[in-house]
């Protein structure tokens, strides 16, 4: 699946962005308030900010791309939920090469990569659960006088 990206999304459709994101690619994510997520990505952080060519840049524009490990398996589940391909995988050179469509007028590319990237961000490791000591039966207590 995924598992990196660089670059910003400004949409003209960021609430419909966001729920792509979130409900399509399965990137999860948190509301830092007002319905604005802030994805938590594989290796990178990814925000969805309205459109607006004064400030930041018009609907449409984005220098980003997703990467993966395996490229066929990732295209085919991302289309089992729904998400459309412009065209078929191609060989670039640097890396096996499609685009998918996103709202707000965005074709992203998503690329297996020739090249060796870092290892991504691990989850962390769950603590085993410390062994809780075996319940004492109750000793019976002699009855006084009888030692």
């Amino acid at each position: 699946m995924i598992r990196g990206m660089h670059g910003m999304f400004y949409s003209s459709d960021a609430a419909a962005l966001r729920s792509f994101f979130r409900d399509k690619l399965g990137f999860p994510a948190y509301d830092v308030g007002e319905g604005w997520l802030i994805f938590d990505m594989p290796e990178a952080d990814l925000g969805c900010h309205p459109a607006d060519p004064n400030e930041g840049g018009p609907s449409g524009m984005a220098h980003i791309s997703f990467y993966c490990d395996d490229i066929e398996k990732t295209v085919a589940e991302l289309k089992g939920r729904g998400v459309e391909f412009t065209g078929p995988v191609a060989d670039h050179g640097y890396g096996l090469v499609t685009h998918f469509k996103a709202p707000g007028g965005f074709e992203v590319q998503l690329y297996q990569p020739r090249y060796v990237k870092r290892a991504g961000k691990k989850p962390a490791a769950k603590k085993p659960e410390a062994k809780k000591p075996a319940a004492k039966k109750p000793v019976a207590k002699k009855p006084a006088g009888k030692r």
